[in-house]
């Protein structure tokens, strides 16, 4: 017997956590009308979709701040929510 609609798509999220080679999170928020604008406008000025966009974003502004920090500092701890 064939899967229903939402029965594919429950299977289909079930299987996002593990995709890839870190598995994937879902993201769902809103944002301002400017920020999605911006984004959308990022997306085409460098050819990739609005995933990728954000992504791209935000894996640099992670970069920026794990650059400052000095690996087994009380800072680092800090920003990775680690306890010790």
């Amino acid at each position: 017997m064939a899967k229903t609609a939402v029965e594919r798509q429950v299977a289909y999220r079930k299987n996002r956590a593990s995709a890839g080679d870190n598995g994937e999170r879902r993201i769902n928020t809103w944002v301002s009308t400017a920020a999605y604008l911006a984004l959308e406008r990022l997306a085409r000025r460098y050819g990739v979709t609005n995933r990728t966009m954000l992504e791209q974003l935000i894996a640099a502004a992670d970069q920026n701040i794990v650059s400052t920090l000095d690996l087994d500092s009380p800072e680092w701890s800090a920003y990775f929510n680690v306890t010790q």
